[in-house]
């Protein structure tokens, strides 16, 4: 049903062939954006348009399936809504905030504007069948934390233009987690995300959580630009997943609120575009990466820091912006496309290519799955941008492995 609410919604908003094959007859004069942004936003309706649909509707509870872990013994579905919105939106907020106003992406956007802020309006609303259980369990810290992220990556739209009581019931919801314990690692850095956000709404907030959070992430960082989680490495994606666009989210709202937050601001970012230099090489020639560590189901999040860092211009030298647009292509035809990505409704199934139950784990749900709309944070940039409007280029491990000369690869210095 969800699948053909998005094709009527497509069509409904004129919509161009270049999103979508649905709409090929459309009579719009402008020129279309190119393949891969378009291929792009394909994409991204694909994983969106069924969590915004529902929850907009407030049928989210009703309708989204709950896929989990056999050894999960929690609550079934009680935080798995909120997963799925919060990750979400901050995937596609900065395409929200600054998306084209005009044309068929225009079109596209507003739709999607409208529906987004319906959809949070249900879900902080107490009274809402689809009220997202803020503070209900641990995990809502977690996801808490992403609409947060998503509040800070998108200031205008899900910020500045909400109504006041909507924006009073947001803050609320966000309070409901204080109580929560965040644990001794990353999760530190949503306790201090929320505290961030609150700030952005004009609330009273909590500074120490953030200082707690920043000075203990200072401290894990273990060199060429990886942080522990927590006091320990773990080989997996969490630098990408949530610790260093959570850094960079949290210093751009806060990071001149004190002096020694301030002091943070060049290490973090130059950090952030080593390791979004590491995660280029990570792309293999065929658009594969390796499947190390947890999380793995989390698809194309596993590079979110690098779309982040080309979302701000902050791309290491040796790596051009449309190198980085064909590896992140490749990595979405790669953990998108395969059979069984998603239900016959449109939901995603765990797994990396298709679906994989046996990848899911304990604290992994439906709603979890929809941290791979991280990949998309490019889509903030405009389609004149570099990163959209340069000729396709081969990525690093492309070229190395073709026998082009390229410049060995060295640590961060600090």
């Amino acid at each position: 049903m969800l699948r053909r609410d998005l094709l009527k919604s497509t069509l409904a908003t004129g919509l161009s062939a270049a999103i979508s094959s649905q709409t090929a007859n459309s009579t719009a004069a402008e020129p279309v954006t190119s393949s891969d942004r378009s291929f792009w936003l394909e994409q991204m309706q694909r994983v969106a348009h069924p969590v915004l649909s529902a929850l907009s509707q407030r049928r989210l509870r009703a309708t989204m399936p709950v896929e989990k872990h056999p050894k999960d013994a929690g609550q079934p579905g009680l935080t798995s809504h909120l997963e799925a919105f919060a990750r979400t939106v901050a995937g596609i907020a900065p395409w929200l905030e600054h998306g084209a106003a005009t044309g068929q992406e225009g079109q596209l956007r507003a739709g999607y504007l409208s529906m987004t802020r319906q959809a949070l309006a249900a879900g902080v609303d107490p009274q809402s069948p689809d009220y997202l259980q803020f503070g209900a369990s641990g995990q809502t810290l977690v996801d808490a934390g992403l609409l947060s992220l998503a509040m800070l990556r998108a200031p205008r739209i899900l910020n500045a233009d909400l109504d006041s009581s909507l924006r009073a019931q947001l803050a609320e919801a966000l309070r409901a987690t204080r109580p929560l314990l965040a644990g001794f690692n990353n999760w530190l850095l949503f306790a201090a995300g929320i505290e961030a956000a609150l700030f952005a709404l004009g609330q009273p907030w909590d500074r120490s959580r953030v200082d707690y959070a920043l000075r203990e992430h200072m401290q894990w960082h273990l060199g060429d630009g990886a942080y522990g989680d927590g006091p320990s490495f773990h080989w997996d994606y969490y630098n990408s997943f949530v610790i260093q666009p959570f850094l960079l989210a949290i210093l751009d709202t806060v990071g001149q609120e004190e002096d020694a937050w301030k002091a943070m601001i060049p290490k973090v970012r130059a950090r952030a575009t080593r390791y979004a230099q590491v995660l280029e090489r990570l792309i293999a020639p065929d658009g594969t990466y390796p499947v190390l560590g947890r999380s793995i189901a989390y698809r194309g999040g596993a590079f979110q820091l690098l779309g982040d860092v080309a979302l701000r211009h902050a791309l290491p030298q040796d790596i051009a912006p449309e190198q980085v647009r064909c590896a992140l292509s490749a990595v979405l035809r790669r953990t998108l496309g395969p059979a069984g990505t998603f239900d016959k409704d449109g939901w995603l199934q765990i797994g990396l290519a298709g679906h994989q139950p046996s990848l899911g784990e304990t604290y992994i749900s439906t709603g979890s799955l929809y941290l791979c709309a991280t990949a998309f944070l490019p889509l903030g940039l405009p389609p004149e941008d570099r990163f959209w409007s340069a000729p396709d280029a081969p990525w690093s491990s492309q070229n190395l492995w073709r026998g082009e000369e390229m410049a060995a690869d060295h640590a961060l210095s600090e």
